[in-house]
């Protein structure tokens, strides 16, 4: 398991959790989760595209969301939002 945090670091060589590739996934060769199934379904829709989420393991689901979310603009901040971290002077 790698540490968290924003001052600790993880073994010489390993990706942290967060960047590691899907295909790295322990588990990304199960079945895809019903979350994802069901925000694939939305990102498609918005995305005017048809998909079969059914047959997808875990790691194909984030990849297809990654994609997704690329077309559509989903997952991205939006450009003049302030958020509860931003100093206003």
């Amino acid at each position: 398991m790698h540490p968290t945090g924003p001052n600790r670091r993880c073994p010489k060589g390993a990706e942290p959790r967060a960047a590691r590739r899907p295909d790295a996934w322990k588990t990304g060769d199960e079945p895809g989760t019903a979350a994802q199934r069901s925000y694939l379904e939305t990102l498609a829709t918005e995305a005017g595209e048809s998909i079969d989420t059914a047959a997808l393991t875990k790691a194909d689901a984030s990849k297809l969301i990654d994609e997704l979310q690329e077309k559509t603009g989903r997952g991205r901040a939006a450009p003049n939002v302030v958020s509860s971290q931003t100093a206003i002077p």
